[in-house]
């Protein structure tokens, strides 16, 4: 999972929402890598190459709002070989019913490699929610991307 903040990185603040990704990550079994950087492009898209090729999973935090240096988007759209914006869009309208503020966010995901990458707000409640609306359909996802049978439920 990767921090963007020029404040975090800069060891001036905490990295409340990593520690809660990070949590959360693990109580589903998942072994979190972590990194921090800047918010600067060249950076994070270096950093999620990194982490896609080891990963199953990237989740982003932070630099996805409308601030001069909010780059996280951009930086990802370099990374990935396709978009999956029905993510995106899920979490946009799960943090709109929450908050006028989630008209804001401009996050993305989609695929690098075989990894799923998904940006999420730097808020710890944004995190939080945004982790519960992709919890659901997360391991279906991983298992289309390894290539493994998976069993489709009628819902």
């Amino acid at each position: 999972m990767l921090t963007v903040s020029d404040r975090v990185s800069r060891g001036e603040a905490e990295d409340r929402s990593g520690d809660l990704l990070a949590e959360l990550l693990a109580g589903d079994g998942y072994d979190v890598e972590r990194r921090v950087v800047p918010d600067e492009r060249e950076q994070i898209a270096a950093a999620l190459r990194e982490l896609a090729a080891t990963a199953r999973v990237v989740l982003s935090t932070g630099g996805t709002g409308l601030a001069p240096r909010d780059v996280t988007p951009e930086a990802t759209l370099e990374v990935l070989d396709r978009e999956a914006p029905g993510i995106a869009q899920a979490l946009r309208a799960d943090s709109i019913a929450k908050t006028p503020h989630g008209l804001l966010t401009r996050g993305v995901a989609g695929v690098s490699g075989s990894a799923l990458v998904v940006n999420l707000p730097g808020s710890t409640g944004g995190c939080r929610d945004g982790y519960a609306v992709l919890r659901p359909a997360l391991e279906h996802a991983l298992r289309l991307l390894a290539d493994e049978a998976t069993a489709h439920e009628q819902t």
